[in-house]
């Protein structure tokens, strides 16, 4: 896994109880810099967007301890444990929003799993069952960040997989793009999901900057679930281009070769088809202009406005009803094991 080793440390003071001491300590060689405000790095504007993800990394404490509506991946988004993730891949929504986008580790983890307990104990019970989970209310804990690189640089992924092995209504699940060994000790007991994000390795390569492989990333699989974690899989975002469906299908093969029939049996998936934004596309051509050329197609993409009021683009209508068709047939022919838990 990326080996992460920040140079600069910007914290608030209200950052620093136990966790921000001891992550500060973590990396004695980094150049510490007091800030008012977790979300404001006004000095780091003219930064090079990669190396920011990589040099620096900034603690704060959450105040903002809200629970939202998800429906999809999980019931719920919990608070976030962090944002931002030394990967800089082209599509990524988080960057949409931060222009300038560190790892912010915020170091208030209590605070943050005391609001996902007094939100779960006001919700009916028992739970309706529904696609995210039969019995448990499932919060997402990493919809900002990578909880695999989290867990590289503090306590606070640990005992939040402690939090939820625990209790008896909620349930934690996450995406990610690294394999972190760490995550194999923690004993989720089935009280966590995990789910590998995969796409074709050629395509990886381009867009998923500074990630591990694809290869590895099923590799991991099996032993994610003798580890008693809940396993999925993501494909996503599905980027669309000529012989796109050649290369799943060789995808496909590959993860049922790989999945041990016990694993298969509990296994489901996720399939999203990218949505891009305007302003990371001409932020891209300077960066990456080569994922640009494949994510970025006006000729097959139409605007929308995301649920959080920004203003993206997608795959036209019509043909985006064609491509989740040939996607289920094709899913249906190779992996039909793996239930499609929602696409789009």
């Amino acid at each position: 896994m990326h080996t992460y080793q920040p140079n600069t440390i910007l914290y608030t003071p209200n950052s620093l109880n136990d966790r921000g001491v001891k992550t500060l300590l973590a990396y004695p060689h980094a150049i510490r810099e007091e800030i008012v405000q977790h979300n404001r790095l006004p000095r780091l504007e003219d930064e090079h967007h990669y190396k920011v993800k990589s040099d620096v990394l900034v603690l704060g404490r959450l105040k903002t301890l809200v629970c939202k509506e998800s429906g999809r991946s999980s019931d719920f988004i919990a608070p976030s444990l962090a944002n931002g993730c030394v990967g800089a891949c082209a599509y990524c929504y988080v960057d949409r929003n931060k222009r300038i986008n560190p790892i912010t580790l915020f170091t208030n983890t209590e605070e943050i799993l005391e609001a996902v307990d007094k939100h779960v104990n006001k919700q009916p019970w028992t739970k309706i069952p529904n696609q995210t989970h039969p019995i448990y209310y499932t919060y997402d804990i990493g919809c900002n960040s990578d909880i695999s690189i989290d867990a590289s640089i503090s306590d606070n992924v640990k005992v939040a997989i402690e939090f939820f092995r625990n209790h008896p209504k909620a349930f934690a699940t996450f995406a990610t793009k690294f394999v972190n060994p760490e995550l194999l000790t923690y004993d989720p007991q089935r009280k966590t999901r995990i789910r590998f994000s995969l796409m074709p390795p050629n395509v990886s390569k381009l867009v998923d900057v500074r990630t591990d492989s694809i290869e590895k990333r099923i590799l991991a699989i099996n032993d994610f679930y003798e580890a008693g974690y809940d396993v999925q899989v993501n494909f996503a975002p599905i980027i669309v281009y000529e012989g796109w469906e050649d290369d799943y299908r060789l995808l496909f093969e590959q993860l049922n070769e790989a999945v041990h029939p016990k694993v298969k049996a509990q296994m489901a998936c996720e399939v999203i088809f990218l949505t891009h934004n305007y302003w990371q596309h001409q932020t891209n051509l300077s960066i990456n202009p080569k994922a640009e050329n494949m994510i970025w197609t006006p000729e097959n993409q139409e605007t929308k406005r995301s649920q959080f009021g920004g203003i993206n683009v997608r795959y036209k209508h019509q043909l985006k009803a064609q491509l989740v068709s040939n996607f289920r047939q094709l899913q249906e022919e190779v992996i039909p094991w793996c239930h499609i838990r929602y696409i789009f």
